[in-house]
C-alpha cells in the first residue's frame, strides 16, 4: 500500500487486499472482513465494507442475516438474484442499483443468475459485483429494499449519484440510503474522459474496472482504492475504458 498522510491521500493497492477464495467465490476485501481482521483497517469514514466479488454460475450466498447496515450492490458483469425475508426479490444487473436496509434484522440470499442461451447451446458466466456497507443514521429501523435502473448514457463520461441519504441530493437517479452524511457516485469512462471528485471530509475512490490516473496520486489499476481525507476537487482521468465508484462522506463512525 502507499500512504501519504500529509496530503490526506492513502492509496490501497489491489494486491494488498484480503482475499476469500473457495470453490464458488473469489472475493477481495478492501477492509477487514470475515476472517481477515486488521484493527488498523476497519473502515474509512462511514464505509465498513467494499467487497469485490465474483460468484460462479449456479452458486451464491445462501440465506444469511444482516442487522443495522445500509448495503448497496453494484453489478459489473452478469446478474445476481436477490431474495429476502421481507418478501422482496429481484435480479440485479449492470446499471441497476440496489439498496437493502437491514434495520432491526433481515435474512437474504444472493445467487448467480448468469445463465444465458445462445442458439442451441447454453452457457454461463461468473457474476462480478461490488458490495458496499455503510452504517445507518439510526439502529433498529424497519428493514427496506430499493432498486433503480440508471441509464447507461448518464453514467458515460461523468460522475452520477447512485445512492444517497444526503438532503441536498434530490437527483432522481439516486436510490436512497438511511445515512444523511453519505452518497455513492459512479462513472463509466473512456480513455481521456475526466471527472472531478466531490469535496468531503472523507472520500473513497474504487477502481472497479480498467485503469485511471488520479491527480496528485498517479496511476491506479483495477481493484486499487484511494482513501482521501478533508479533500476533493481532484481530477480522475481514464487511461483505459474504466468504471469508478466514489463514496462521499461528511462524517465518520465517531460523528467527527
Amino acid at each position: 500500500m502507499t500512504r501519504s498522510p500529509t496530503d490526506g491521500i492513502d492509496i490501497r493497492r489491489a494486491a494488498d487486499r484480503g482475499s476469500t477464495r473457495i470453490s464458488w467465490l473469489d472475493s477481495k476485501h478492501s477492509f477487514s472482513f470475515g476472517g481477515h481482521y486488521d484493527p488498523a483497517n476497519t473502515h474509512h469514514g462511514l464505509l465498513l465494507v467494499n467487497n469485490d466479488d465474483r460468484v460462479a454460475p449456479g452458486s451464491g450466498f445462501e440465506t444469511h442475516p444482516h442487522r443495522d447496515m445500509e448495503i448497496v450492490t453494484w453489478v459489473l458483469r452478469g446478474s445476481l438474484v436477490h431474495q429476502d425475508s421481507t418478501g422482496n426479490s429481484g435480479v440485479i444487473y449492470p446499471g441497476l442499483a440496489q439498496r437493502m436496509s437491514a434495520g432491526r434484522g433481515i435474512l437474504h440470499s444472493e445467487k448467480n443468475d448468469s445463465w444465458r442461451l445462445t442458439g442451441a447451446e447454453s452457457h454461463s458466466e461468473p457474476v462480478h459485483f461490488v458490495q458496499m456497507w455503510v452504517v445507518p443514521d439510526e439502529s433498529g429501523k424497519t428493514p427496506g429494499y430499493q432498486q433503480l435502473e440508471i441509464d447507461d448514457e448518464l453514467l458515460r463520461g461523468k460522475l452520477v449519484t447512485i445512492a444517497s441519504g444526503m438532503p441536498d441530493h434530490s437527483n432522481d437517479t439516486a436510490i436512497t440510503i438511511g445515512q444523511r452524511n453519505a452518497a455513492l457516485h459512479g462513472a463509466r469512462l473512456e480513455p481521456g474522459d475526466t471527472v472531478e471528485l466531490p469535496t468531503a471530509k472523507y472520500l473513497h475512490l474504487f477502481v472497479a474496472r480498467g485503469e485511471v490516473a488520479l491527480e496528485g496520486a498517479g496511476p491506479l489499476q483495477e481493484g486499487d482504492a484511494v482513501r482521501l481525507t478533508s479533500s476533493g476537487g481532484q481530477r480522475v482521468t481514464a487511461t483505459t475504458p474504466a468504471e469508478i465508484l466514489v463514496w462521499e462522506m461528511h462524517t465518520d463512525l465517531s460523528g467527527s
